[in-house]
């Protein structure tokens, strides 16, 4: 794994890099990042999905490039540490399986999630540390 945190747009990122964010389990995509990735990538049928039956709490759901980690039940409830890791590990084996060696987010759950960037950075790295995935962390 190769990491790296830069002060840059995260939709700016080339192309050939995945993006990452959290979602809630309900795919309501309502606030913060979410409603830009929402604009920006075909997440209306992750959305149709989840009006039927919610989506997996720590599952990563991939819809164009764009990574969808759920984290949480409702769009207002707050993740837990071992939900986003859950959903973290399940991107990472989503990245394996499909061959995805970049990888962009922002601080994944720690905006309107208000997790703790230094726990979450180590969850990531812990989970990718094996891996050869370079991951781009953006920040404004």
């Amino acid at each position: 794994m190769e990491w790296k945190e830069i002060q840059q747009d995260l939709f700016a990122m080339p192309d050939d890099y995945f993006l990452a964010h959290c979602i809630s389990a309900d795919a309501k995509m309502g606030a913060g990042i979410a409603v830009e990735f929402r604009k920006r990538f075909e997440l209306q049928p992750l959305r149709d999905r989840a009006r039927n039956h919610p989506l997996d709490i720590g599952a990563c759901y991939k819809a164009g490039r764009s990574l969808n980690l759920v984290t949480k039940s409702k769009f207002w409830n707050k993740p837990t540490y071992p939900a986003l890791t859950q959903a973290v590990v399940s991107m990472k084996n989503m990245c394996r399986d499909e061959g995805i060696t970049k990888l962009a987010m922002p601080q994944i759950g720690c905006g309107l999630d208000k997790l703790q960037w230094a726990k979450v950075r180590e969850i990531i790295k812990e989970a990718f540390k094996d891996t050869e995935v370079d991951i781009v962390v953006c920040t404004l």
